[in-house]
């Protein structure tokens, strides 16, 4: 029976041309490497623009607040009270250091991704068909 399922094109037909050799099998290797290392960078991303926003809707807050009145502001896991303007330089400077974070990041994204392209590239040309490099996004 199993020879007339494989004889009517329904049934398991091995694929008899591909050879993965050591260098494929690291290529693949390093692309999953690489694939993991990109959702981590895009997870950490997401966290540092929560951040911004939460910086860019605190300074939006303390628009509102008397010069004089003493509002706290986190260093690591201490607050401290400083006035108005003050206060409102150091979330400038803790979005622009934000802002540099999220660009290396950004970066690293753009590298890691063009590094992918190639090894996607070239193992396509191997493989054709026989191999799935793609995410499900």
């Amino acid at each position: 029976m199993a020879t007339k399922a494989a004889s009517n094109g329904k049934g398991f037909q091995p694929d008899t041309d591909v050879h993965v050799t050591l260098e494929d099998q690291m290529k693949i290797n390093k692309f999953a490497k690489y694939n993991a290392n990109l959702e981590d960078l895009k997870d950490e991303l997401q966290v540092k623009q929560n951040d911004l926003k939460n910086l860019e809707e605190a300074a939006d807050e303390i628009e509102l607040f008397d010069e004089e009145e003493q509002i706290p502001f986190v260093f690591g896991e201490v607050f401290i009270s400083h006035n108005l303007t003050m206060t409102q330089q150091l979330i400038k400077d803790a979005k622009e250091k934000k802002l540099k974070e999220i660009e290396a990041i950004q970066d690293k994204c753009k590298q890691i991704q063009d590094t992918m392209g190639d090894l996607k590239a070239q193992l396509y040309l191997r493989f054709g068909t026989n191999i799935y490099l793609e995410n499900d996004e």
